[in-house]
This record gives C-alpha cells, structure tokens and sequence, in this order.
C-alpha cells in the first residue's frame, strides 16, 4: 500500500493515489458542468433548484452527491438559510474557482475535437470489408 505525505506528490497511476482519486471526483460530466454553472455566477450564490434547472438531464440525487463531493473537497461553498423549507444557496470557493480554467480548457478541446472523434468512431463502426478466398472484393 503506497501512502504520500501532505503536500507530496503521488503517483497517478498508483490506484490508491489520493491525486487519482480526485482526479475520478472532479473528471465527471455532472462536475464539469455544475463548476460551470457556479463559475457563471461567481461570486455570487445560486439555490439548488436553479442549478438543477440550468444543467438538463441531471437527476436531483446526481446533483446532491455531486455538490457533496464538491463542498467536501472544498471547491463549493454551502449556505443554508434557516427557513421553512430550507433555502439552500451554492458557490464556488476560490479554490473551485481556479479548477474553473483547466476544465474549460477541457470542454472547449471536446467541442473542438468532436467531430473529429465522431468521424473516428464512424470508421470503427463500419463493417469490414469482406475478401473473397482468392484476395478479389
């Protein structure tokens, strides 16, 4: 069992690696796109159901396990408002502010590359040509 140090360094590809297992935490779908979410509104705070409402298809348990992961960590701050329902309010701490950049860079590289990716997996999706016995087509 490898272990590091605070502040050391780990090895990515060690599966007990503490760097490997953010990398899995923040390198969701869901994540990308709720610091995305957060970043537009930074500083300010936005509510549950408006982040819910601003990232289709993600379930409201998808969305609390992910902010979970995220306020953890310490990339999003939480707020509770003591009303009745509780109001509950979510922005990105600096810390989740800075991740904002890399997993920019992230999405505009897929939107990038997407059709070239989408061509890629057309090929692999094509059949293979079938030769004869004597090599003809």
């Amino acid at each position: 069992m490898t272990t590091s140090r605070p502040g050391e360094r780990g090895d990515l590809l060690d599966p007990l690696c503490p760097v490997r297992q953010l990398l899995d935490r923040i390198g969701t779908k869901w994540t990308s796109m709720v610091v995305k979410v957060l970043a537009e509104e930074a500083p300010d705070e936005i509510r549950f159901a408006e982040l819910r409402r601003r990232i289709p298809g993600i379930s409201q348990k998808m969305l609390s396990v992910t902010l979970q992961s995220l306020v953890r960590d310490g990339l999003v701050a939480r707020r509770v408002e003591p009303t009745v329902p509780p109001a509950v309010h979510y922005r990105l701490t600096e810390l989740g502010l800075s991740l904002e950049g890399p997993l920019s860079a992230l999405r505009d590289w897929a939107e990038t590359h997407m059709p070239e990716i989408d061509r890629s997996n057309q090929l692999a999706d094509e059949p293979a040509p079938v030769l004869s016995p004597l090599g003809e087509h």
